[in-house]
């Protein structure tokens, strides 16, 4: 059977006239790679649910003092971003020898997996000590398995993208993050409602983890079903693959290895504080109850998703630059009067400061699908973005929680996530002002040293 043949079958489709992929196989892998997205954060959304972080830190763990549990549970969401570094590295690499589609089908299935044993196993009352370490055991496979995925599934969505639409298709990426969070805590808030505190407590709290397997099944599949990138496939035929990508990423991309981590700082403290910590901080620290908390919370993410996509395709005409300077000068200047606001405890101004936090992110969001693949050549691509995205959200996504819920313990000032998002906004905006604007460049002369520069008119791209 032909090279041409087995493309077919897998799903790339025919060809346009210009030698890419048809919409049909760009859709494909859309829907693909954005999957992958939507189980981590669905996974997220579960845990991170303000009924959902009480019910964890109780069940797996022995009684603590009044307000630990949270604690305990934010505490396992930053023991999972341990294992982040470890599965960009492994992964990234891998992907850049064996192709983007083998790699993504191996993390996907493993991400969804962990989820789903999380939500079978036995409780500190069962087995005791065991517990704990068990669960702990899950998270690190968990964030391994994640340390591999998006920097794939962003590679798979640039390389796929026709070039004038790559921020188009690219902010599909976080639209499966944000409708993955959106599903997951929706599924615990119905739950919650439906079973009453006893029961939710009891078992129900284990229904939401059990979906994530079916989900991943959904996937995998969808996967499977999809060609290999074409800038994957052109690079292969043309024997321009690195012999070893790990040491050619370490020796020729740690400037813009750097320059990613800065950025990410920023995204993710924005991320993970507005995703993760949140909900708990809205019922814990404003004594909103459970469920407005969440109503607010899903009802900002319904919010954004509408604007992401719009953002993603504005960027294809005005550059990615200018959105992600807009959301770091807006959290420098805004994050401490949104805040602000959520303190009134009004709902209208507690609303309305959650909107600004999460509508300073979805520039970010709509954009980084599109950018940060481009800022690597494709001979290291997956692995230079693996490694230094999962740098980065180890250090500051998966302790923000844990880090923000501890300073605030301690020093008693619920202004601590704002100062937090200044911070990272400051140590962002640098970065952001460094790095080459790739809009309209082609994804395989991206990250190139003889990379055009961007085209001034869309005529010209």
């Amino acid at each position: 059977m032909s090279p041409e043949s087995d493309a077919r079958l897998a799903g790339a489709g025919p060809e346009t006239a210009d030698g890419g992929p048809d919409a049909a196989a760009v859709h494909r892998a859309v829907v693909a790679s954005a999957m992958g997205n939507c189980i981590e954060w669905f996974d997220f959304g579960v845990f991170s649910a303000g009924v959902m972080t009480s019910i964890i830190g109780t069940v797996f763990f022995p009684p603590g003092e009044p307000g630990s549990a949270s604690l305990r549970s934010f505490a396992l969401i930053a023991a999972a971003f341990v294992a982040r570094p470890f599965g960009g590295m492994f992964f990234g690499p891998l992907g850049d020898r064996l192709g983007r589609r083998r790699v993504l089908a191996m993390t996907i299935i493993l991400m969804s997996g962990s989820t789903f044993v999380i939500g079978i196993l036995p409780g500190y009352q069962a087995i005791g000590a065991a517990a704990p370490l068990l669960l702990l055991a899950v998270r690190l496979v968990q964030g391994f398995s994640t340390g591999g995925e998006y920097g794939g599934a962003a590679t798979m969505i640039a390389e796929y993208a026709p070039t004038r639409r790559r921020g188009f298709y690219g902010s599909f990426l976080e639209l499966g993050t944000l409708t993955g969070y959106i599903a997951g805590a929706g599924l615990v808030l119905a739950a919650d409602l439906a079973l009453g505190d006893e029961r939710m407590r009891d078992w129900g709290w284990r229904l939401p983890f059990l979906i994530a397997l079916p989900l991943g099944l959904v996937g995998l599949y969808v996967r499977t079903r999809i060609a290999d990138t074409p800038a994957f496939q052109h690079m292969e035929e043309a024997g321009r693959k690195a012999r070893s990508p790990l040491r050619e990423t370490l020796a020729r991309s740690g400037r813009m290895i750097l320059m990613l981590i800065g950025i990410v700082f920023l995204l993710n403290v924005a991320d993970y504080t507005l995703l993760t910590f949140m909900p708990s901080y809205l019922t814990d620290e404003l004594d909103v109850g459970d469920v407005p908390a969440q109503l607010i919370t899903i009802g900002v993410e319904l919010a954004m998703i509408l604007a992401i996509v719009p953002l993603g395709a504005l960027s294809d005409r005005i550059g990615r630059r200018p959105l992600l300077t807009t959301a770091a000068v807006g959290y420098a200047l805004l994050a401490w009067p949104a805040f602000a606001l959520m303190q009134t405890g009004h709902p209208a101004g507690v609303a309305l400061g959650y909107a600004i936090v999460g509508g300073l992110l979805v520039p970010m969001l709509a954009v980084i699908g599109a950018t940060f693949p481009a800022m690597f050549p494709t001979r290291v691509r997956y692995g230079a973005f693996a490694i230094g995205y999962n740098i980065s959200t180890s250090l500051f996504g998966g302790t923000a929680a844990v880090l923000v819920g501890s300073l605030i313990k301690a020093t008693g000032s619920k202004y601590v996530p704002a100062y937090y998002l200044i911070i990272a906004a400051l140590v962002a905006l640098p970065a952001i002002l460094l790095i080459p604007e790739t809009a309209g460049v082609p994804i395989e002369s991206a990250g190139e040293p003889d990379a055009p520069a961007r085209p001034r008119s869309r005529a010209a791209r």
